[in-house]
């Protein structure tokens, strides 16, 4: 029974410490073209852990609760153990297929205002600072008339994904 309670602590063990150096293992196997993919699915470390801790608390609840030798608790064990490597695979699958957040384009600056960086000469380009998602991001500007430098600005539309077509704001 010590043996199977060992497995299990050390499964736990192992995965506090895949959960703490998330990736290291699977850092070190990067170069073999052997492993490429197995740490990524069904032989990644918290799936490992996960089948060694209930190999060895399912070996251990079976010769404790039962009459039965070391075979049968360990051939229970081996069903928890794969049960639980099975379950914590798909759960790190699912939460790895979530969504992620819509990335900010640059059409979605047009009407935010912002001010201008490095001066704007007619049908010219400057500089111009704008506020992007709450980021602040510079961008080349382009305007009919000069624009100096400070003064705000509001943008009109995109040029390219640099660059924005911009007006003065009138006070």
């Amino acid at each position: 029974m010590t043996f199977f309670l060992g497995l299990g602590i050390a499964g736990i063990v192992l995965l506090v410490l895949a959960l703490v150096f998330d990736g290291v293992l699977e850092g070190l196997f990067d170069g073999a073209g052997v492993l490429d993919g197995l740490f990524d699915g069904l032989l990644s470390l918290p799936v490992i852990a996960g089948f060694i801790s209930m190999l060895g608390f399912g070996g251990a609840i079976v010769l404790g609760t039962t009459g039965l030798g070391a075979g049968p608790a360990t051939a229970v064990g081996v069903g928890a153990g794969a049960g639980a490597g099975w379950l914590t695979w798909r759960f790190s699958r699912a939460l790895m297929r979530g969504e992620p957040a819509v990335t900010p384009r640059s059409e979605d600056l047009v009407g935010s205002s912002g001010s201008v960086v490095t001066a704007i000469p007619a049908d010219g380009y400057g500089e111009v600072l704008l506020y992007l998602a709450g980021q602040p991001v510079k961008y080349a500007a382009k305007s009919a008339v000069p624009i100096a430098r400070g003064a705000e600005i509001w943008v009109e539309g995109t040029l390219s994904t640099t660059s924005v077509k911009v007006r003065q704001v009138e006070r």
